[in-house]
């Protein structure tokens, strides 16, 4: 069987509640609303795997996550998408840490050598910037407004979290949306 497979930081519900409040700003917006209970920050995306990868993908992620610190998150703006591109987003912004960064390098350099690897998770590592996709703008709609009519979304917003644990999550893809399902909850050292 194929798992359509990332990891993920999941978020407390109280910011899960903020951030979807958030969403009602823009009601004239073209755009596909993230369910509350779908924000997440996707650290890596692996794609497909069977059940042996998954298996492989589990024990390397816990082994990693384990010799990491926790840490926070601060979540700062909200925003069009990914940067200096025509929008294709409406997401939220945080602010780089270290921790995360490591921790975030570690797990692709782990998941790079595994047999899991994929084309979507091997290659050349970019810099991570944690995001939360609040919505996907449906661009042919967004298209049909007059660039000045369009909403400006730039909003600094200061959301503050402890990150304990990583997510190795599914994905099942639906007609109502993706569905997420948390495989296996991995703890940061404390």
């Amino acid at each position: 069987m194929r798992h359509r497979i990332f990891i993920a930081i999941n978020l407390p519900e109280d910011i899960k509640k903020r951030l979807s409040d958030y969403q009602k700003n823009w009601p004239e917006l073209p755009c596909r609303w993230t369910k509350k209970e779908n924000l997440h920050i996707t650290m890596i995306f692996l794609g497909y795997l069977n059940d042996e990868e998954l298996l492989e993908v589990i024990k390397l992620v816990k082994e990693v996550v384990s010799q990491n610190q926790s840490f926070s998150i601060n979540l700062n703006k909200i925003l069009y998408g990914p940067p200096n591109k025509p929008p294709r987003m409406v997401w939220v912004e945080g602010k780089k840490s270290q921790e995360l960064a490591n921790l975030q390098k570690d797990l692709e350099n782990a998941l790079a050598s595994s047999e899991a690897s994929t084309k979507e998770n091997s290659g050349e590592i970019r810099p991570y910037s944690p995001h939360i996709t609040l919505g996907r703008i449906k661009t042919w709609e967004f298209r049909q407004i007059e660039l000045e009519e369009r909403p400006e979304i730039s909003e600094e917003i200061s959301l503050i979290f402890p990150v304990e644990s990583i997510e190795i999550m599914e994905s099942q893809l639906k007609r109502t949306g993706p569905e997420y399902t948390i495989l296996e909850s991995c703890p940061l050292k404390s």
